[in-house]
């Protein structure tokens, strides 16, 4: 180990860490809204972006932002650690979502009220690349890692949260992709509020993990290719 790898370690623990309690403060803000907004937006039917074209966007853009550089951080610390390559795979997969995230809050969601925007269906589509993204990240990261002595069991929790994140989401693509045969539009084969909460809340408990994984490896370091 050479003199600088402590100090290296002391950032790499203090990213994760960071990057974790702001992901932490963000569910916290968000999930807040489903108590003091209980009776403007149904969560049940209403999508999470429902909070941002009502009073409480401060509060919904903030926490949002929170989830999205708290992820950022967390991947810094994953990279720190060697849990992961600077190039690979997961790495910008997770940056993806971290700028899809960012772009959700620049571009308002659609107010079928009104009427459909440009801006709507840029917000859609990046939640949709946002949402694709993260899982794939953790099954990346975990299948690197799944069969190590060490941090197999962060790896397969990892894992298996970007599992069940697709799982949320498979009905939500196939009321896509059945719309033609069935009739009934997408919003409406599921009830979408509760399966994009489900989606969302699994994929940051993914990365709370993978927190707290590149914490416990800052103590640590490995070598990327020792994976």
């Amino acid at each position: 180990m050479t003199a600088h790898a402590p100090i290296r370690s002391a950032a790499a623990r203090t990213w994760a860490l960071s990057g974790t309690a702001l992901i932490a403060a963000g569910v916290v803000a968000v999930l807040a809204l489903h108590v003091v907004a209980l009776e403007e937006v149904d969560p049940v039917r209403r999508t999470l972006s429902q909070y941002a074209l009502g009073p409480w966007k401060p509060v919904f853009d903030a926490g949002v932002l929170a989830v999205a550089l708290g992820s950022v951080a967390v991947l810094a610390g994953l990279v720190r650690t060697g849990l992961t390559r600077g190039r690979g795979a997961a790495v910008a997969l997770l940056a993806v979502w971290s700028v899809c995230l960012v772009v959700v809050v620049a571009f308002e969601k659609i107010d079928w009220s009104v009427g459909p925007t440009p801006t709507g269906y840029v917000h859609r589509y990046a939640s949709l690349v946002a949402f694709l993204c993260l899982p794939v990240a953790a099954l990346a990261l975990g299948r690197a890692w799944r069969g190590d002595a060490r941090w197999g069991g962060f790896a397969r929790a990892t894992l298996w949260l970007g599992v069940a994140s697709l799982a949320w989401l498979v009905p939500i693509l196939l009321g896509f992709v059945l719309r033609p045969l069935t009739g009934v539009p997408w919003w409406q084969f599921v009830p979408l509020g509760v399966f994009e909460r489900g989606v969302a809340l699994t994929e940051v408990a993914a990365l709370v993990v993978m927190g707290v994984w590149a914490a416990h490896a800052a103590r640590h370091p490995t070598p990327v290719n020792a994976a």
